[in-house]
């Protein structure tokens, strides 16, 4: 089992992952959509695509930017399509 936790809570669970360089890509329905909203960040991978962000908050802290996702992942990274991961001190383990 792989959580993501952060600010002492446990923000995403699961046993079906995809690791990409590193990272765990959680399903959408493992993530705690409560903790999540909406960034206007975005950023360019040559391979993956274009990644959206959103920022996590827990007991009212706000952990900017700190979950990507790619809604339209080039055909390389098809197995993060409708996934989530994490950084920017969210521990992933």
């Amino acid at each position: 089992m792989v959580q993501a936790l952060w600010n002492g809570a446990v923000i995403a669970d699961s046993d079906d992952t995809v690791v990409v360089e590193g990272n765990h890509y959680f399903a959408r329905d493992a993530v705690d959509a409560s903790v999540l909203s909406d960034s206007a960040t975005t950023s360019v991978c040559p391979w993956k695509g274009v990644a959206h962000y959103h920022h996590v908050t827990v007991d009212g802290q706000v952990n900017a930017d700190a979950a990507w996702y790619y809604p339209d992942p080039k055909e390389a990274a098809e197995a993060i399509r409708g996934r989530i991961a994490f950084w920017k001190g969210v521990e992933v383990g």
